[in-house]
């Protein structure tokens, strides 16, 4: 274990400190970062010639005078490095890159079947390639890949402890050592609700939010929490596990193996299945009914479409889930007293259609004083939620975290 007193270790957290304050600041000097930090200008001198020497600080201009020679500007350089966001679903690969500062622009979705692992990870292998090997992007130095998994993971190890949507083949499967072995580059995992919830924290609604939850509205429902701006693990890391709480008494079985979870009304798959099941019984003149006639199938885009007209079966549907949703979401604010609640991920319209009745739900269920403090928000990032908290893990670990190797050869 790592001495705080190693001078190694100091210097990098010195130069960690250093590095973030130079990119939360448009443009700084050394004078002004000796300020923030106490240490000394010898210190700050030899950190700053390492940082430029790298690449990822460079020298723009002078600054304003406070008496004497002008001081040089310092500014962060956002391209000297590059990180890789995935987000996983059971039939999807959804993959971005991003600079050291600003979220990911570019953002693509593969579809895959990724219940068998031994097959789902030589793909996932082969997508990761594919971006950081094309013309755009094969001159681009990229330090570390994040993936946001559907699933409970075992953090230290890096392994999929189970993953209830993807099936039993993934249990045990050892996905960090995997990926570290192909592209020898640190590889980060965590579930999808704690990365789009982080993504919300750096990119979204949630930036001057000390404590928040997103609520992931997907193939599952789950959450993420912010307290004290550190993500909430619990003592195994399973936190947040909402999409598990028992909503109806001996109800339909879920995949966890208990019955009437919140997955089993509200999550994607559920709804689908229960539209479906439901189709022979519609009225001919039901919207939906009238698509399935054209189509022969109806998914969850079919739902949500056919849900904007107010006098239809799959509105009804979506109605019904999003009260469950808000009832569990009520229960999060009880416990957690949060500035704000972000619902997002692919199902987040189908809240924004129901707002009254979510903020109904919310406040006949928690207490008034908490209710009134809590800021309940639809997501902005939508449903590229996932995959933009992916890429904010990556950047967090790699500017953030003390066991960053960024920096080693420094």
């Amino acid at each position: 274990m790592r001495s705080p007193g190693n001078s190694k270790y100091v210097k990098k957290l010195n130069r960690m400190t250093i590095i973030n304050i130079i990119k939360d600041n448009e443009l700084i000097s050394r004078q002004q970062i000796a300020e923030l930090t106490g240490l000394t200008p010898p210190a700050i001198t030899g950190i700053i010639r390492e940082l430029i020497d790298t690449g990822f600080v460079r020298e723009v201009g002078l600054g304003q005078s406070q008496g004497g020679r002008k001081p040089v500007n310092l500014q962060f350089n956002c391209s000297a490095g590059y990180v890789i966001g995935i987000e996983v679903t059971s039939q999807e690969i959804t993959v971005a890159l991003a600079d050291l500062k600003n979220i990911p622009t570019c953002i693509g979705r593969v579809t895959v079947d990724m219940k068998d692992p031994a097959i789902a990870v030589k793909e996932l292998i082969r997508i990761i390639k594919q971006v950081s090997l094309n013309k755009e992007n094969r001159e681009k130095k990229i330090v570390a890949i994040a993936i946001a998994f559907p699933g409970m993971l075992n953090r230290s190890e890096g392994t999929v402890k189970r993953a209830v949507n993807l099936g039993k083949m993934w249990n045990g499967y050892p996905l960090k050592a995997t990926l570290e072995n192909e592209f020898g580059l640190p590889i980060y995992i965590e579930t999808n609700s704690k990365v789009a919830a982080l993504g919300e924290k750096w990119y979204g609604g949630g930036i001057n939010c000390e404590n928040l939850i997103y609520i992931n509205m997907g193939e599952g429902i789950s959450a993420g929490i912010i307290m004290g701006e550190h993500i909430v693990q619990g003592s195994q890391g399973y936190a947040g596990q909402i999409g598990h709480t028992v909503m109806i008494d001996q109800g339909t079985l879920c995949n966890c193996g208990n019955r009437g979870c919140l997955e089993t009304i509200c999550g994607i798959p559920a709804l689908v299945q229960k539209v479906n099941a439901q189709l022979p019984f519609l009225a001919d003149e039901d919207p939906l009914k009238k698509r399935f006639n054209i189509t022969q199938e109806i998914q969850i885009n079919d739902i949500v479409e056919v849900a904007l007209e107010k006098e239809s079966y799959a509105r009804d549907v979506l109605r019904q889930a999003t009260h469950y949703v808000a009832l569990a979401t009520s229960h999060m604010i009880n416990l957690y007293n949060p500035d704000a609640v972000f619902i997002g991920g692919k199902l987040a319209i189908v809240a924004e259609f129901f707002m009254e009745d979510f903020h109904e739900v919310i406040a006949s269920h928690t207490f008034s004083e908490v209710e009134d403090a809590t800021a309940i928000i639809i997501s902005k990032l939508g449903a590229d939620s996932g995959v933009i908290g992916a890429c904010a893990l990556a950047l967090k670990m790699v500017l953030k975290s003390p066991n960053t190797d960024m920096f080693d050869d420094l």
